[in-house]
């Protein structure tokens, strides 16, 4: 099956509602765990930046897990930043740390030049030109910077994508349930991200597959 893209944003505020309220508790509390297994001794307490942060739910996890870390996070949808604001004053001890800005990838906006770790969830597969994800990667990185992407993994078929929504959003509400399928029908397969990573100047990364989701990991090189 080809992929089959889908729109860059999700703005409506009817969707930043849906996703901010959905239960992604067993899913994200998963992608900080594989985090965790493949970086069992990283300890970060400078910079991080989260590419694609929606209503921060990932954004707020890691800023629990590295308590003496900044993290500046972007999304492009300004429902899905409004929701993470509220939710900020509402988190203990990070809303001093953590910023979220409205900015499309590329973008002069992030402010930090150099980041210590950088993590995305579920941006890449939105993306029509995914190489923007890979070169804003490597103008925020330096040597050592830890880099961990999570994203979907396009199934065989719509069939297979059907059973995969069925299995993990059977009780999420419909909008949830098609943004799922969609989001499966573009996301990327390991060989594709392979060929984007060598265009990138990235091939030293590695990808998993567990399940449903690819991780994309390493550490930025000079002049990889």
């Amino acid at each position: 099956m080809k992929r089959i893209t889908e729109p860059e944003l999700m703005d409506s505020p009817l969707q930043a509602k849906t996703y901010a309220e959905a239960d992604f508790e067993s899913a994200h509390k998963q992608i900080v765990s594989h985090f965790l297994t493949l970086f069992p001794e990283v300890t970060v307490g400078g910079e991080i930046l989260d590419l694609g942060c929606g209503p921060g739910d990932i954004t707020f996890r890691f800023a629990k897990l590295f308590r003496n870390a900044n993290i500046t996070a972007i999304d492009g949808a300004p429902s899905m930043l409004k929701l993470a604001r509220a939710r900020a004053k509402k988190e203990p001890g990070t809303e001093r740390r953590v910023s979220f800005i409205e900015a499309m990838i590329p973008s002069n906006d992030i402010p930090q030049k150099q980041y210590d770790l950088i993590i995305s969830n579920s941006l890449l597969h939105h993306l029509h030109n995914p190489l923007v994800l890979w070169e804003t990667v490597l103008q925020h990185s330096k040597p050592g910077t830890t880099l961990f992407i999570a994203d979907l993994c396009r199934p065989k078929n719509k069939e297979e994508a059907q059973q995969i929504v069925d299995e993990f959003a059977a009780g999420e509400p419909e909008l949830l349930r098609n943004d799922f399928y969609n989001s499966l029908l573009a996301a990327f397969r390991p060989s594709e991200i392979k060929s984007q990573l060598a265009q990138a100047g990235l091939k030293h990364l590695s990808i998993t597959k567990n399940g449903h989701h690819l991780f994309i990991y390493g550490e930025a090189r000079l002049n990889a």
